[in-house]
C-alpha cells in the first residue's frame, strides 16, 4: 500500500510476521494484543514478538533484521524446528494499522539455520538481496548439475513420483520399507509422508536396497506400518545413467568428457 507511516503523533501501528513453509503451511503473527485477519490470514497476537532492529538498504547489500519472540509462539513446537520443518520458509515481517488495516511490508527473505540454547530458538534471516550475492555462472563437472525434473533435465516429475504404503520400520536404522517393487530407484530421491508428525517434511534418500530406503531426516517413533508417503525417484546424475535409463542424454548438463586439473601435470615420459 501507499500509506505513510509514523507521520502523527499517536497511530495505531503493530508489526505482523509471516512464515510460509516449504511444505504449505502458513503462520502469522502481529505485535498487537487481539487477532488480526488480513490478506485472507490469521495473524495471532503475539504481544511478546519484539522486531529488535530492521535494516533496509538503497544498494544492493543484503538487508538485515533481527525479531525476538516469535519462535516462542505455542504453534512453533520444539519438534518442528528441529525436524527441518522450518528450514528455507519464507518470511516476511511487516508494519500494520490494527484500525484501518492498512500494512506495508518492510522485510524479505528466507530462514537460515535454525539454532538452540538457553531453553530458546533463535533463527537466521536471509534477505532476498542475498540471493545475488550467489554466482550464477556455470562450473564444468563430470556429473549433471541440473535437478533431477528441474530446470535443465526437464523431465517430468510426476512420471517419477509414486504413492506407496510403509511395510517395516527400522528406527534403529532409520530405515522405511514400502510396497515398491524396486527401492534401488529411489537412490538419492525423496520421501514425503502424507500423514503423522512428519507430514509434509522432504527426506532425502541416501541410500537404498532391497530392504528399504535409508533417510537423511531421524524418523519420529510415530512412524508405522499401513502409512502412506509419496516417494520421488532418484538420480545419480552421471551420463550413462542420464542416456540408459532416462533416454534424456541430449538434456545432460555436464562436461563428462572434458579433461580435468589433472591434464596440466601430466609430463612425457621416456619410451
Amino acid at each position: 500500500m501507499n500509506r505513510v507511516f509514523f507521520q502523527k503523533e499517536l497511530e495505531g501501528i503493530a508489526t505482523f510476521w509471516r512464515i510460509h513453509r516449504r511444505d504449505g503451511v502458513t503462520l502469522a503473527f502481529t505485535s498487537h494484543d487481539r487477532d488480526l485477519w488480513f490478506d485472507g490470514i490469521k495473524h495471532c497476537a503475539a504481544p511478546g514478538m519484539v522486531p529488535s532492529a530492521i535494516r533496509r538498504t538503497s544498494d544492493l547489500t543484503p538487508d538485515s533484521a533481527e525479531v525476538n519472540g516469535v519462535l516462542g509462539h505455542d504453534s512453533i513446537t520444539e519438534a518442528d524446528l528441529m525436524g527441518g520443518r522450518f528450514d528455507g520458509a519464507q518470511v516476511r515481517i511487516g508494519a500494520v494499522d490494527w484500525e484501518n488495516l492498512d500494512r506495508t511490508i518492510l522485510y524479505n527473505g528466507v530462514i537460515g539455520d535454525v539454532s538452540h540454547g538457553a531453553g530458546s530458538f533463535s533463527a537466521q534471516l536471509n534477505s532476498a538481496k542475498a540471493e545475488f550475492a550467489a554466482d550464477f555462472i556455470p562450473r564444468t563437472s563430470p556429473t549433471c548439475r541440473a535437478r533431477f525434473c528441474g530446470t535443465g533435465c526437464t523431465l517430468p516429475a510426476q512420471r517419477f513420483t509414486h504413492e506407496a504404503k510403509v511395510l517395516l520400520v527400522d528406527l534403529d536404522d532409520n530405515r522405511v520399507r514400502f510396497d515398491v517393487a524396486e527401492h534401488a530407484i529411489f537412490a538419492e530421491g525423496e520421501v514425503r509422508f502424507l500423514s503423522g508428525e512428519q507430514a509434509g517434511i522432504a527426506m532425502m534418500v541416501v541410500g537404498a536396497g532391497p530392504d528399504g530406503v535409508l533417510l537423511d531426516v531421524p524418523l519420529s517413533a510415530t512412524t508405522h506400518e499401513g502409512m502412506r508417503a509419496v516417494m520421488r525417484e532418484g538420480c545419480d546424475h552421471t551420463l550413462a545413467t542420464c542416456d540408459a535409463r532416462f533416454g534424456n542424454a541430449i538434456n545432460f548438463q555436464g562436461e563428462p568428457f572434458l579433461p580435468g586439473n589433472d591434464l596440466l601435470a601430466r609430463y612425457p615420459t621416456g619410451r
